[in-house]
């Protein structure tokens, strides 16, 4: 047997090893409709658990399971409000995919799970604080849930739709300063379309028609936010027009004054609008 000499290299070992799992990437979705998915596939789940899975989501808190039955299954007698959560409990944990911590007796939202309006929330208040714009209208242009008519939805929607509201009023002053007025443009007339009474909204608007030096599209959007002030009886409430800045003011007073604003339905405008405070 020929021997093998003892500085001769060892035998390679190859060690297989196995890669551990990727944790499952969930996203729920509650802002335009409710969506859930895992690893960007749809997970179809029953409405009563898509009420649990959404009023824990829509909490930043703990909560005991005894307040969530008794908000989710008003009518119900307290054993069958807890049984309802208890299945739907049950059916969200059948799809491979933590959702909800059920520790101690509360819930909360799994760590692992990312909530739209969450992130949405926390990128608003980032910039109502003074940081940069990192938002677009189109982040901004969808109510919660806006299908959904329980009292607690509505709740929350309502006080989503007025943080988004002043988002994008916010974001479109800060895009006009900067110069960004095509971007501007879009969050005006997203934060008009999100409430059409809204006076700090058709303000904003105007603005940006100025800045790009379209007197006659600030003054067309300040007459028809007139017009929708209009009551039914035919009068409406008073305009102020100190709301405008004063530069904005005198833009406005210069193209009224001009031969060619002057047509037949402004003058008789002058006794059915409201009177302009300046």
């Amino acid at each position: 047997m020929k021997a093998v000499p003892s500085d001769a290299p060892a035998a390679a070992t190859v060690v297989s090893v196995q890669a551990s799992p990727q944790p499952m990437r969930t996203r729920l979705t509650l802002l335009g409709g409710f969506e859930l998915a895992a690893d960007g596939v749809p997970v179809v789940v029953p409405m009563s658990a898509q009420r649990v899975i959404a009023f824990i989501a829509l909490h930043d808190h703990p909560l005991q399971r005894a307040y969530v039955a008794g908000s989710l299954w008003l009518d119900s007698p307290e054993a069958r409000a807890h049984a309802n959560l208890r299945s739907a409990l049950w059916r969200l944990g059948r799809h491979g995919c933590t959702l909800v911590d059920t520790r101690d007796q509360q819930l909360r939202i799994d760590a692992d799970v990312a909530v739209d309006v969450r992130d949405v929330e926390t990128s608003i208040r980032g910039m109502l604080a003074g940081g940069d714009v990192a938002l677009s209208a189109s982040l901004l242009g969808a109510d919660l849930l806006p299908d959904w008519y329980e009292d607690w939805v509505e709740l929350e929607r309502e006080r989503f739709r007025q943080l988004r509201l002043h988002a994008l009023e916010v974001l479109c002053e800060r895009l006009t300063e900067t110069g960004r007025l095509g971007e501007a443009l879009d969050a005006g007339l997203a934060a008009v379309a999100g409430e059409p009474l809204r006076e700090s909204a058709h303000r904003a608007l105007v603005r940006v028609h100025l800045a790009e030096g379209n007197t006659a599209e600030a003054l067309r959007q300040y007459r028809l936010f007139r017009r929708m002030l209009r009551r039914p009886s035919g009068s409406c409430r008073t305009i102020s027009r100190s709301a405008f800045r004063p530069h904005q003011s005198r833009h406005i007073a210069m193209y009224r004054s001009a031969p060619c604003a002057v047509t037949s339905s402004a003058l008789q405008d002058r006794h059915s609008s409201p009177s302009i405070v300046t």
